[in-house]
């Protein structure tokens, strides 16, 4: 029988690793980033499987080349920048990655980090675009991202995480309608948990090493969507103080301690005392072929909300002011405040006669 691999604790984290936990945590972006933390081909070959391109296959081959001559041609145009030719026109694209992690030639990675950043926000376009006229429906796009969060499930209890429960769903019409109408944005804003998974682990100490391997397995770090991340559960200066080996890379962090962003904040209708490490995503999904047209690209995103917790944060998240349906009463009288100004108000039901 082949060993278990050994669960990713904090000692065991390396400056990449400490780096896109923190991302999370924080709800920050990859546009603030300085570099990367890849070291081989071969760790750059995983992370563009892990987005859904194949670098062995002519056409996503092609698909990135395009990708990067948009990013490069944006540079030169609209900056003046002197994007030199072995950024420009990699042997493959994946030397790009190393570069902006400053191996190969250190004088190119900053350039490399700057097109990188492009090239992200250029795929997004395209993506959403494709999305918009492929011939998919939404109820199809949400198996597509289910199924693979699953499958994700699946790995982390083969390999031995300490998974004890792993729940997905999706939020029906009224729920979505109620979420609008409850926001104190426009009505137009987004809708970013249609999709939602709660993934509760034994204990709070192997938190974060299932969400370390969700970044290996199902998240490309570069998709965590800034700003949505609720975070009560995981202190990261904390960390820091907790462990020697991460507190020695603290130096070496890209946005200093001082410097960071700002808390992310506490969900409004939820329980004083609830803890939870809550943070949405864009899940890169491959539509079928019969969806999009001929020399279209195939891969699209869809938004998922994945929450973390342990097993005994969660049994006290079911309690008392922090119960779901005590939360969902509160959302609801903010949305029936915001109807009904000035205007009439709902008759209290009648008690059903004896």
């Amino acid at each position: 029988m082949l060993a278990q691999p050994p669960i990713p604790l904090p000692d065991r984290w390396t400056l990449g690793d400490l780096e896109r936990m923190r991302l999370i945590l924080r709800g920050g972006s990859v546009i603030d980033w300085r570099r990367l933390h890849f070291k081989t081909r071969e760790e750059a070959d995983q992370y563009l499987r892990l987005c859904l391109f194949e670098p062995d296959d002519p056409f996503d081959r092609d698909r990135l080349q395009r990708i990067l001559d948009e990013a490069v041609d944006y540079l030169r145009t609209t900056f003046r920048y002197v994007v030199a030719e072995e950024v420009a026109q990699p042997a493959r694209v994946q030397d790009l990655f190393l570069l902006a992690s400053g191996v190969g030639n250190t004088k190119l990675r900053r350039i490399a980090c700057l097109v990188l950043k492009v090239m992200h926000v250029v795929h997004h376009i395209e993506a959403v675009g494709l999305l918009h006229r492929a011939r998919v429906s939404e109820d199809e796009l949400c198996q597509l991202v289910t199924q693979r969060v699953d499958n994700c499930m699946e790995q982390l209890r083969r390999e031995g995480f300490p998974v004890v429960a792993a729940a997905g769903s999706v939020k029906t019409r009224h729920s979505l309608i109620t979420e609008l109408l409850a926001k104190k944005e426009t009505p137009a804003a987004q809708i970013y948990d249609r999709v939602r998974y709660r993934i509760v682990t034994d204990d709070r100490d192997h938190v974060l090493p299932v969400l370390i391997r969700l970044c290996d397995l199902l998240v490309p770090f570069n998709f965590v969507v800034p700003g949505q991340t609720q975070n009560t559960l995981i202190c990261f200066r904390q960390l820091l103080r907790d462990w020697p080996s991460l507190r020695n890379m603290d130096p070496q962090l890209q946005v200093g301690l001082l410097d960071d962003e700002q808390e992310p904040e506490h969900n409004e209708f939820s329980g004083d005392s609830y803890k939870v490490l809550n943070f949405v995503a864009e899940l890169p999904v491959r539509l079928p072929e019969r969806a999009v047209d001929l020399g279209d690209g195939r891969i699209a995103f869809c938004m998922v909300e994945l929450q973390l917790v342990d097993r005994d944060t969660a049994e006290a998240n079911e309690s008392g002011e922090n119960a779901h349906l005590r939360y969902k009463r509160r959302q609801l009288r903010r949305v029936l405040r915001r109807l009904s100004r000035g205007l009439v108000v709902p008759r209290a039901r009648k008690p059903p006669p004896k």
